[in-house]
């Protein structure tokens, strides 16, 4: 992998957005949680305690933090649907990495990524352009539209997955 760290490389926002690319990264977050399933499905403790890379997350890390942080986006996403431009709240997500329960064996993780998806996605499929332009606000000031949000983690689902899969490759 010529960069371990941005396997699929940095997250840049569209120019624009275009009906079937909100189709595309709505797909995408439809099918993470079974593609993540499927990549680990075949891996022992040993493996899933593998970093991704020298000074990275472990495989188990990963799945967990898949988790937390879309668990956090799907509530982003809930609370622009409900509220005018609302700001959000950040985690420390490197911090809750090293937290007890990312010690957990990846299972947990799994199905709460299959159940914030499966509302997620339900909510995704429902949009009209208004609701694609409802927007948080950042505590930095930066105001996110929707549609940029799922862009976001159309990349974070790939990006977290290539870490998985070309690991998966090295065993």
């Amino acid at each position: 992998m010529t960069n371990a760290q941005y396997p699929i490389g940095n997250f840049k926002a569209p120019v624009s957005y275009t009906p079937e690319d909100l189709r595309k990264w709505t797909a995408t977050i439809k099918e993470f949680p079974g593609r993540l399933r499927q990549a680990i499905m075949n891996l022992n403790e040993k493996q899933l305690d593998t970093p991704y890379r020298t000074g990275g997350w472990t495989i188990r890390q990963v799945v967990h933090h898949c988790a937390d942080s879309h668990i956090n986006s799907l509530m982003r996403f809930k609370w622009a649907l409900t509220e005018d431009n609302p700001t959000v709240k950040p985690y420390e997500e490197a911090d809750w990495a090293l937290l007890p329960d990312y010690r957990l064996p990846v299972e947990s993780s799994l199905k709460i990524l299959e159940g914030v998806h499966q509302h997620w996605v339900a909510l995704l499929e429902s949009f009209n352009e208004e609701q694609w332009e409802r927007t948080f606000m950042r505590p930095s000031g930066e105001k996110i539209p929707l549609k940029k949000a799922l862009a976001l983690y159309h990349w974070h689902s790939k990006h977290h997955l290539a870490h998985v899969t070309e690991t998966v490759k090295t065993f």
